[in-house]
């Protein structure tokens, strides 16, 4: 039965008001709404694939745009778009396949230019695509394009020399002759195949590594069983790792639009004096990265880890890049070297494990058993929190530190190597998981509600006077002694003075007592500490205890900033960049503001964030340089924002407002004509009249201003508004001694037959005479 047509309109609009607002699950839901009502509305589900693209769900917006494609076959853009996705997911045979029809689709619809660039798309993932240099070769010359038709006559003559036609190769060479007899290329292949030599292969042109990468890291180590039951948590790490660097590859070879626009921000964060550097450091990345993925999936390790180096001296420090690195030195056998970079991964979510692992290995090798039967426990801890259900993962790892503090104490050599041997066996194997979901199941059942650590399993941890004396205080805490409590709890640290949870309970009853000072520093003390082992996830937890005490601590908000960012929570991270820089505003330091929103900003790019921050933060930019009245600054940051939101009006008026009150009167003007004519193309103009009217509420002296609304008044049939207008100019002119302009703006009236003709003719003669 069809659905209502009202419902399914209704939908489709909250859509795309959420799409305007940048609000992307929004939108999505509201289309996966209308698409209820009426299923495989072609309208519908490409307003989907959209969202789910912004969304970065490609996976999704690929299967949306196939449908499309399979509903609307002679539209190309759904068959462009599933090229698109492919090529961005390193699905190169099927982006060429796609691409090709997408490109004849275009071809039948006479919108030439489009075809170009599928094609183009297909030789830059396939440069030993015949058809489509071919194609290409036909569409140049006709419309007279001839280098690059002699460039691809030659491609393809090189590709036909290569299949041993060398009547066509002699062919096409002299067809390329033909187009322009004095072609250095032309020539060249001419002399060439006369020689009998090879002509040059088609290369791959700059930009395309990413897609390619991300094909080579899809094929590398690919499990047959899905990743959570297919790989040991190293190689799963390595995975993410590498998929990360071919990730950042694509991005930095980014040539579309929004590239763009981040390189754009990026020039506001630091200024053009480094942007040429930058530039620099980008192409050194590229080549280093490209090189170092390529090299790892030909088991070329060593060469590899070398790229890897100069990319971190090249400026682009990723946790993804220290990962690889200290594995590839590990398996080269260069401990010092994969100790130093596994420290900068440990703190990452996606690397924290393996990275445990890697380093318990190391330091087993180099005889540190102490020091490695830490980080087995650190990472059995990790591993054991994952497996438990997610309330009870932060009371697993709490009860993990008695353990590890009196495993780093212990001194019978034998036992740490039994340790670290029952671990490594226990976690370095493709089905971890179940190996301890099984091993949680052989565990007795602990008193209450309380889990008991899987690390019981693998030593007899002397801690259970710890536990004891943690219970104990909770019950005197419950019953409200709390000064007994606290006794207790110094008590216990004679014997376990660092076990930081205990010290977290202290913080906890002295906030009871309300001794405010004194939790914080402690609370303060603690997440530093834990902050120093490379536990982020329990500092952050303490720094956000700190913040709730203190919300005005500025020190506190700033070491949780640093904890969110290395652990890759993205979106709290800058949730707590706007609140410091906020706190900021509040007591009036505007220059720490902004120098706060430009990390924010720094960090959305780095991080590939939303888009949706990059124009709040520019924003709170912009309100802080108009108040300290830098409007060139502000100036640069509105133009900004206007790339990023074209349909933004209040933007568009703030540029047109801040060029006149800066005496750029010809700025102004084109800001406005760029702007209405965007209004134009997207909303029939119907906004730009009103837009005229109230610029001119305060800036009713720019004659440029009043005669562009006489304009707009004459297309809109409304004749006396536009005579009204002009008349004004003409009188400002005059006002002005612009004879010549007054004179003008009398003609344009007298264009448009007003009552009083004769009055105006009489006015114009006068003007002329004098």
């Amino acid at each position: 039965m069809p659905g209502r047509e009202d419902i399914f309109q209704k939908a489709m609009n909250d859509g795309h008001s959420a799409a305007w607002d940048q609000q992307w699950e929004k939108a999505a839901a509201s289309y996966r709404a209308a698409l209820e009502e009426i299923p495989d509305q072609p309208k519908a589900l490409n307003s989907l694939g959209l969202a789910l693209h912004q969304l970065s769900r490609f996976e999704e917006a690929l299967q949306i745009y196939t449908r499309v494609a399979q509903l609307s076959p002679e539209d190309p853009i759904p068959v462009e778009r599933v090229a698109q996705l492919s090529e961005r997911m390193g699905d190169l045979k099927g982006a060429v396949e796609a691409a090709m029809r997408a490109a004849d689709l275009y071809l039948k619809q006479r919108e030439v230019e489009k075809a170009i660039e599928n094609w183009v798309r297909v030789t830059t993932l396939n440069p030993d695509h015949v058809f489509a240099h071919s194609r290409l070769a036909l569409i140049h010359e006709r419309l007279g394009h001839i280098r690059p038709a002699i460039i691809e006559y030659l491609a393809v003559a090189s590709l036909f020399q290569r299949a041993g036609n060398m009547e066509k190769t002699g062919d096409l060479i002299n067809k390329a002759m033909q187009l322009m007899p004095e072609s250095t290329e032309a020539k060249q292949a001419q002399a060439l195949l006369k020689s009998g030599q090879l002509l040059p292969k088609p290369v791959r042109q700059k930009g395309a590594t990413g897609p390619i990468r991300m094909a080579q890291v899809k094929e590398l180590d690919s499990p047959k069983q899905p990743v959570t039951s297919g790989l040991d948590p190293v190689a799963e790490a390595r995975q993410k790792a590498l998929t990360r660097l071919a990730e950042a590859l694509f991005e930095y070879n980014d040539e579309s639009p929004a590239a763009q626009e981040r390189r754009g921000l990026q020039a506001i964060m630091r200024g053009t004096g480094q942007l040429s550097l930058r530039q620099t450091e980008q192409t050194k990345v590229v080549m280093h990265l490209g090189q170092a993925i390529d090299l790892q999936t030909k088991n070329q390790d060593s060469q590899a880890a070398e790229e890897l180096e100069k990319a971190l001296e090249a400026g682009f420090k990723h946790p993804a890049v220290y990962f690889d690195l200290g594995m590839l030195r590990f398996k080269s056998e260069r401990y010092e070297s994969a100790l130093r970079n596994l420290q900068h991964a440990v703190t990452h979510n996606d690397f924290a494990l393996a990275s445990r692992l890697l380093l318990g290995q190391i330091l087993f090798k180099m005889a540190r058993y102490n020091e490695s039967s830490v980080e087995y426990l650190e990472a059995l801890k990790l591993a054991d929190s994952q497996v438990v259900t997610p309330e009870l993962s932060d009371e697993i790892r709490q009860l993990y530190e008695p353990i590890i503090e009196a495993q780093s104490i212990q001194k019978d050599e034998g036992a740490l190597k039994i340790l670290c041997d029952n671990i490594h066996k226990m976690l370095l194997r493709p089905d971890w998981r179940e190996s301890l979901h099984k091993a949680r199941e052989q565990l007795p059942k602990a008193e209450g509600d309380v889990p008991m650590p899987l690390a019981e399993i693998v030593i007899q941890a002397q801690s259970s006077q710890v536990l004891e004396s943690i219970n104990q205080i909770h019950t005197l805490a419950r019953s409200g002694r709390l000064r007994s409590a606290m006794d207790a709890a110094y008590e216990a640290l004679t014997y376990a003075p660092q076990y930081l949870p205990l010290h977290t309970l202290m913080g906890d009853l002295l906030v009871q007592e309300g001794r405010g000072p004194e939790a914080i520093a402690k609370f303060t003390t603690v997440a530093q500490a834990y902050s120093v082992r490379g536990e982020p996830n329990q500092a952050t937890k303490l720094l956000r205890r700190v913040i709730q005490l203190a919300p005005m601590d500025l020190a506190a908000r700033s070491r949780l900033i640093d904890q969110l960012v290395a652990r890759g929570q993205v979106n709290d991270a800058i949730i707590e960049y706007l609140e410091l820089a906020d706190i900021y505003y509040r007591l009036a330091e505007l220059d720490m503001a902004r120098k706060t929103y430009t990390r924010a900003l720094r960090f959305v790019q780095q991080a590939n964030a939303d888009r949706a921050w990059n124009v709040h933060i520019l924003q709170r930019m912009a309100d802080i340089d108009m108040q300290k009245l830098d409007w060139k600054q502000a100036l640069r940051i509105f133009e900004q924002i206007r790339t990023l939101r074209p349909e933004d009006e209040t933007i568009r008026k703030n540029l047109i407002e801040l060029n006149l009150r800066m005496a750029h009167p010809d700025q102004a003007l084109a800001e406005l004509e760029n702007y209405l004519t965007y209004l134009e193309g997207h909303r029939g103009g119907k906004d730009a009249i009103p837009l005229l009217e109230d610029l001119l509420i305060e800036h009713g002296g720019e004659p440029a201003l009043r005669r562009t609304l006489a304009t707009l008044y004459q297309q809109a049939g409304r004749t006396k508004d536009a005579i009204a207008q002009l008349d004004k100019v003409g009188e400002s002119l005059l006002k002005a001694g612009n004879s010549d302009g007054a004179a003008a703006a009398i003609n344009q009236i007298l264009m448009l037959d007003p009552p009083n003709a004769e009055a105006y003719r009489k006015l114009l003669a006068q003007i002329s005479g004098g």
